[in-house]
């Protein structure tokens, strides 16, 4: 679809949102005077029935009101979906170009005799290696409630994997650990990057023993993020996002002067996030702020809180207008921040734990470049490239800053 023909109709449906705003505040115009006017004859009279009229014309005022949010959510809604799909399309469309001169080798290759792999996660390799000798069969019922990886009741969905890991068999023989060298070994683990899952397994083994312990909740809440971060398939994403987030609101429950409840159950409402359409985005989005605000009130010295609530206030500090518009129509205001105050988080990072990650200083490159302070947005573009790849969001990270470095060229 053209960019032009699109424009016009995102026009088109802009005019005539403004056409049915026009018509309802006419209509209030032409009501309320007829009220004012022939409220002197229903005081003369002294009939109940007056008042009762009176009651029914402010009735009739509200609901109009009500119908008339109702219909700019209604159009909101059916315009971010237009444009979703508008995205959607395009993407298809490029995946189509990059498909099409590969397709030739395919044949050829097909004729030759050849069979192409189907690709699996590192994830379903590694559990099945695990689970080659321990899975039990399972039910295939997708709407039965089923005790789940936490440890707690959850609904499993149409939508979900018969293929996802069973954490109760996941070792055949559980070394028994006590409470604290157990939280030791599973943050040892994690610091690398390749023994996440082992870490997160780990914590699956020992859930049953540890699971009203405080210490040993959030770690779990977090390990189920790392899970949603390694998965490469939609799917299992949710399916980790949806157990953590369940997990953390137990343990803001349990705890709720803890601020690494409140940290990581932030994640996991930003992990759940992703999957959601503009309406759950932005209600996590204020969840996710909150939580946030209450984990930096009592862990004002961990630099990672800071780095998140600069994302967060760059990315509210980039909304576009439908999603303003949204959040004003659902919640009656609108997030605001500023490229300046997501700037003195990342520095805040910087001031806590100087070359805190990659991320950070393509965040800093990133605010200096808008504020267009070229030489800073440079310099912190060069000490991100010292930084060794080691995460996925490092490899991320580099690209942008890649492209970061090429635009400031031109500035």
């Amino acid at each position: 679809m053209p960019h032009s023909t699109n424009k016009e109709l995102i026009l088109g449906i802009m005019v005539g949102t403004t056409g049915i705003s026009l018509l309802l505040l006419w209509y209030h115009k032409v009501r309320k005077p007829r009220i004012t006017v022939n409220l002197p004859k229903f005081l003369s009279l002294g009939n109940t029935f007056d008042s009762m009229t009176l009651q029914n014309e402010t009735y009739n005022g509200q609901g109009t009101a009500a119908i008339f949010q109702g219909r700019q959510l209604q159009i909101l809604e059916k315009l971010n979906e237009l444009l979703t799909n508008m995205e959607e399309l395009k993407n298809e469309i490029r995946v189509l170009k990059e498909a099409i001169p590969k397709l030739e080798e395919y044949i050829h290759g097909e004729l030759r005799g050849k069979t192409t792999t189907h690709k699996i996660s590192p994830q379903h390799r590694a559990r099945k290696r695990k689970l080659a000798t321990v899975r039990s069969s399972r039910t295939s019922n997708s709407s039965e409630e089923a005790e789940s990886e936490g440890g707690y009741i959850t609904a499993n969905t149409d939508t979900e994997e018969q293929s996802f890991p069973v954490p109760q068999a996941l070792n055949t023989h559980v070394e028994e650990l006590n409470l604290d060298v157990l939280l030791l070994k599973a943050d040892n683990l994690r610091s690398n990057e390749s023994s996440k899952m082992e870490s997160f397994e780990l914590l699956c083994d020992h859930k049953e023993k540890f699971r009203d312990e405080i210490e040993f909740i959030w770690r779990f809440v977090r390990a189920y993020g790392d899970m949603c971060e390694l998965s490469t398939n939609i799917q299992e994403k949710k399916h980790y996002a949806n157990i953590g987030k369940t997990l953390g609101e137990k343990a803001i429950t349990r705890a709720p002067m803890n601020g690494h409840c409140h940290l990581w159950y932030a994640v996991l409402c930003g992990c759940v996030a992703e999957f959601e359409g503009l309406q759950n985005k932005i209600n996590y989005g204020y969840r996710f702020k909150e939580h946030l605000d209450k984990a930096i009130q009592f862990l004002p010295e961990e630099p990672y809180l800071y780095y998140l609530k600069g994302r967060y206030c760059y990315t509210v500090s980039k909304l576009s207008w439908i999603e303003k518009k949204m959040s004003a129509t659902l919640f009656g205001k609108i997030p605001s921040s500023t490229v300046q105050e997501a700037l003195q988080h990342f520095l805040k990072v910087e001031e806590l734990h100087p070359g805190f990650s990659k991320s950070n200083y393509m965040f800093l490159a990133k605010c200096y470049r808008d504020l267009e302070q070229v030489d800073k947005a440079a310099k912190f573009c060069n000490l991100a490239v010292l930084l060794p790849c080691v995460t996925k969001e490092d490899k991320d990270a580099q690209k942008e800053v890649t492209k970061i470095s090429s635009s400031l060229k031109r500035l």
